[in-house]
């Protein structure tokens, strides 16, 4: 039985159009949170696919040295390849979701990098500042 538990569908930011500095360094904190977690996630549904599909092997060769009908050891030795296959496939999406989360942290620091700075002087000062685009009329 599985110990996976659906979780609702949600974006793990709100894809808006705030592009202040404040609100995408929250979204980009957000969203490489949220890939740290399916990674982890997805580790252990490939660790618990990897298990089933090697236990799906044992069974096969324990109902095949019981001498039962041979169509039950192909349907369970299908079982584990199956298993196999996608367990495979899990860790390809997991090496994904770490990746994308690694450049999602990655994008975090070079976005303060470059614009941290100047966010501070924004917001420190009184006076307000021009929209973008109003110099270039």
């Amino acid at each position: 039985m599985s110990e996976l538990v659906p979780r609702p569908a949600s974006a793990p930011a709100p894809a808006d159009g705030d592009n202040r500095y404040k609100a995408v360094q929250a979204k980009l904190r957000k969203l490489g949170q949220a890939m740290d977690d399916s990674t982890l996630e997805l580790e252990g549904l490939y660790r618990s696919m990897r298990f089933n599909a090697d236990h799906a092997e044992v069974a096969a060769r324990d109902i095949e040295a019981a001498d039962l009908d041979p169509r039950f050891v192909e349907l369970t030795n299908l079982v584990s390849t199956a298993l196999g296959g996608a367990a495979i496939e899990v860790r390809n999406l997991r090496s994904t979701a770490q990746e994308t989360a690694d450049l999602t942290h990655q994008t975090r620091r070079t976005h303060s990098t470059l614009y941290g700075e100047l966010d501070t002087i924004r917001s420190t000062r009184r006076e307000r500042t021009p929209k973008p685009g109003f110099f270039d009329r």
